[in-house]
């Protein structure tokens, strides 16, 4: 989705100006100009049987870099958003932008304890790659835990927060005053803006990592970030079954909090359809990025 297209007037650096939008989207981020006022939260419960069984098999060929639940979600997410380009949508400055890569964001702890230190990991998804998209995120998650835990640094976006905090807080305010009017007009200084995770298509959090159940999370009018996924702790869970008798199969929830103005109810509805869908059968991400899914959903 990285795009090469010449920019035009009005286009950011990082997205690309949504145009001939009808009468009731261009007036919606002017009557509600709010991010965190336009909130709509999504709960699903997703059947983990058939991942269980597809991450048996491909660890059993990789026992040295194990693949995860947590792989499998970020590569389902990945197609969903590239087979949905409006969920990479944001809105800033009172106008709609269509960003040009799809990438992710969220916290890793360096050690599960109160005072473990935490980074912030950047993940950028190509769907170009002629890897599995299973594999995009994996190569890119594992060497990032590996760098972790091997070199005792902070990443660029710590460093660039460590550098700003000192000065006084009028200081700081004034620097957040400044940063914000940029960011309004598409000219938050690179650097930055790179390495600011609320800048994703997608920012995610792993609760089940520290034992938690998935539920809601809020937006934030900082940034251009639209979507919000809360992942929950695997745990039993009774579904039912085509002819109504019960079984109790692993499970997983998904808190997903989204920017409304960016899509409809319909829209919402077959995205969340096709994750699930991808999600149930995730022998479609060993499928090359680069190729189109041709699946109902």
């Amino acid at each position: 989705m990285e795009q090469n297209t010449k920019r035009r007037r009005g286009d950011r650096r990082d997205a690309t100006l949504v145009r001939g939008l009808d009468s009731m989207h261009a007036f919606f981020p002017l009557m509600m100009p709010n991010r965190a006022d336009n909130e709509a939260f999504i709960q699903e419960m997703i059947d983990f049987s058939a991942v269980e069984a597809y991450l048996e098999r491909k660890n059993a060929a990789n026992p040295q870099y194990k693949y995860t639940f947590f792989h499998v979600i970020l590569a389902a997410l990945s197609r969903t958003v590239q087979m949905r380009p409006q969920m990479n949508r944001f809105i800033i400055g009172g106008k709609y932008y269509d960003r040009n890569h799809i990438s992710f964001s969220m916290i890793a702890k360096k050690a599960f304890s109160d005072t473990g230190a935490e980074s912030i990991v950047i993940l950028k998804y190509d769907p170009e790659s002629e890897k599995p998209a299973i594999d995009v995120l994996h190569d890119k998650l594992c060497d990032f835990v590996y760098t972790m835990r091997t070199h005792d640094t902070t990443d660029n976006t710590t460093d660039i927060l460590d550098t700003m905090s000192k000065g006084p807080q009028w200081f700081r305010q004034m620097l957040m005053d400044i940063l914000r009017s940029l960011d309004a007009h598409g000219r938050m200084p690179k650097d930055i803006a790179k390495e600011d995770p609320y800048n994703s298509t997608v920012f995610i959090s792993n609760l089940g990592s520290i034992k938690l159940n998935a539920g809601y999370h809020h937006l934030s009018n900082w940034g251009t970030n639209s979507v919000f996924v809360v992942v929950g702790e695997k745990h039993m869970q009774p579904f039912y079954n085509e002819d109504g008798t019960i079984s109790v199969k692993p499970a997983i929830g998904l808190g997903i909090t989204l920017d409304e103005r960016i899509g409809d109810g319909y829209y919402f509805s077959k995205t969340v359809r096709l994750l699930k869908k991808l999600l149930a059968e995730p022998e479609l991400l060993d499928i090359p990025a680069k190729d189109a899914l041709d699946i109902e959903y």
